[in-house]
């Protein structure tokens, strides 16, 4: 597996400043995907599964005019017509991560997690808090297991502080 950590965002005034990190990150990542097949000015779908362990909810910011909706989904949910673009993979059941990531292979659906800070459970973009502020990795493996396509930037920026493992 290739995971590479990024760089950091600094947290400012505690909870409320890392939900607004989170939001920033999440929506930046979003920012830098292109589907295969353009919608247009559409906004996407976000579907929560489980509980987000960083902040009580995701909002993603995003830039410009594009959108994103969030709402919450069960793992069964979305493997049964959840029609997700986006799937925020909180504290969830072990077996529903799975299954779930063996279900969005090969799908045009982008996984990020903050359940897992060392990006080895299968989620394109896994989110750490750090001591220094908030920080993202990147697995490799699962973004060329799709059809997305991921701007080289992001991914330089997974590899600016060095390797993963």
């Amino acid at each position: 597996m290739s995971v590479q950590a990024a760089s950091q965002t600094i947290i400012e005034n505690g909870e409320a400043g890392l939900a607004r990190a989170v939001d920033r990150m999440v929506g930046g990542i979003i920012a830098y995907v292109r589907w295969p097949h353009s919608r247009g000015t559409a906004p996407r779908t976000l579907c929560l599964v489980g509980t987000p362990r960083l902040t009580s909810s995701i909002a993603p910011d995003m830039p410009g005019d594009s959108q994103v909706l969030v709402r919450q989904a069960t793992a069964g949910g979305v493997m049964t017509g959840g029609d997700c673009d986006i799937l925020f993979l909180g504290r969830t059941a072990e077996g529903d991560r799975r299954r779930l990531i063996e279900w969005v292979r090969g799908q045009p659906t982008l996984t990020i997690t903050d359940d897992d800070p060392g990006c080895r459970k299968g989620a394109m973009f896994c989110l750490a808090r750090k001591p220094a502020g908030l920080s993202f990795s990147v697995n490799l493996d699962a973004i060329g297991r799709g059809p997305l396509r991921v701007d080289p930037r992001v991914l330089r920026i997974g590899g600016a502080e060095g390797g993963g493992s």
